[in-house]
């Protein structure tokens, strides 16, 4: 049997160890996203000139709000 120091000499050494790689791959993995991100720009997506009010493209058939409208009393009662 070993003594207790020993085996937590031996437990200092693991952690250190498991959170050294996880430091490593961490960083290898935002070195890589950052070479990623500077080969494969984002596509630049053109605005439009005019956007429709939002009143005139929010047309609801009045059917279907009294409709929902009845669905939500009947739920609430």
């Amino acid at each position: 049997m070993t003594s207790i120091s020993d085996q937590l000499v031996d437990a200092l050494g693991i952690m250190i160890m498991g959170m050294g790689l996880v430091f490593i791959f961490l960083s290898v993995l935002i070195v890589g996203i950052g070479i990623v991100a500077k080969l494969c720009p984002a596509p630049v997506v053109a605005k439009p000139d005019a956007l429709p009010s939002p009143i005139a493209t929010n047309r609801l058939d009045p059917k279907l709000v009294a409709a929902i409208t009845s669905a939500i009393h009947q739920y609430r009662a």
